[in-house]
C-alpha cells in the first residue's frame, strides 16, 4: 500500500519543506506518539506532538541547522513530521520500531530526538 505513492528526494533538505509530507506526517507522528503515551500510561491515549517539543526534538538531532533561520516552531515540528513519515514510507522503519526507540526515553524530547536522529542515519543523503 505504501509503494503507490512514494516521493523521492535527493537531499534531506527538500523532505523537510514539503508541505504536503508534513500533513501526512502530522497524522503518523500523532498515532506513533499516542501509541508511545498508551504504553507508557497503561491505557489508550489518543493525542497530539506539540510543536515546541518537535522543534526542540530537531534542534537536538542536528537538524534545524540544515534549514532557513527564518522558519519558525511551526514550519520546524512540520520538517520533523515530514522526515519521520519519509521513513516510513521508505521501509526504512516500521511503526513498531519507531515507538520501541520513543519507550525508551524517559524524556519526551529526547525520545523524538533519537527518533529523527537515527531517521537521518537510515536516509544516507
Amino acid at each position: 500500500m505504501k509503494s503507490s505513492f512514494r516521493p523521492t528526494y535527493e537531499t534531506i533538505q527538500e523532505i523537510l519543506v514539503d508541505h504536503e509530507l508534513a500533513t501526512l506526517g502530522d497524522a503518523y507522528t500523532n498515532f506513533i506518539y499516542s501509541l508511545f503515551l498508551s504504553i507508557r500510561n497503561g491505557r489508550p491515549t489518543g493525542s497530539k506532538a506539540n510543536s515546541s517539543m518537535l522543534s526542540k526534538a530537531l534542534k537536538q538531532a542536528g537538524l534545524r541547522e540544515l534549514m532557513s533561520s527564518r522558519m519558525d516552531r511551526h514550519g520546524q515540528a512540520d520538517a520533523a513530521e515530514a522526515l519521520l513519515v519519509y521513513v516510513w514510507l521508505q521501509d526504512l522503519t516500521t511503526i513498531s520500531e519507531s515507538v520501541a526507540l520513543l519507550v525508551k526515553h524517559k524524556n519526551v524530547t529526547e525520545a523524538f530526538s533519537s527518533l529523527l536522529s537515527r531517521a537521518k542515519e537510515k536516509l544516507n543523503l
